[in-house]
């Protein structure tokens, strides 16, 4: 997995995750990744940030309000559930039976996505098998920007 830094043409910033460069070119030549904030996707990549420790410890730079992106949180939630239901497979309630099966090699590895029961999750960090717990809400009509 491989994180970009991206920008739209809008000049909005957010972050891509992808399985390699080779998937992220693909993606960005087919309009496939969209501006978070603006939903644009006229997206290309920018030279990432990163940070030097220094040996003095060094207050944290905040970005001033005005120069703050507004973003509405039902666009990023939006966004967030369109990207999950695109990338993973939903194996529906076998999730703990699937995840035990591509950690094991006996399904081919691949994002997943199902529900599971508090035990089936036990089982699976008994196993060494991470996942991340992300409630996504309904799917509601698009935002107007008179809301």
């Amino acid at each position: 997995m491989i994180v970009y830094d991206l920008t739209c043409k809008n000049g909005h910033t957010f972050e891509g995750w992808f399985k390699d460069g080779k998937e992220f070119r693909k993606q960005q030549q087919t309009g496939f990744i969209t501006c978070p904030v603006c939903e644009n996707s006229e997206v290309v990549r920018i030279p990432s940030t990163f940070a030097i420790k220094s040996v003095k410890p060094a207050s944290v730079a905040t970005v001033p309000a005005q120069q703050r992106a507004e973003v509405d949180p039902r666009i990023l939630l939006r966004t967030m559930r369109k990207f999950v239901e695109q990338h993973f497979d939903n194996v529906g309630t076998e999730f703990a039976t699937e995840a035990l099966k591509i950690h094991y090699g006996v399904s081919e590895p691949r994002n997943i996505r199902g529900v599971s029961t508090v035990q089936e999750e036990e089982t699976l960090r008994q196993e060494g098998i991470d996942f991340i717990k992300v409630p996504l809400p309904p799917d509601e009509p698009p935002v107007s920007s008179d809301s």
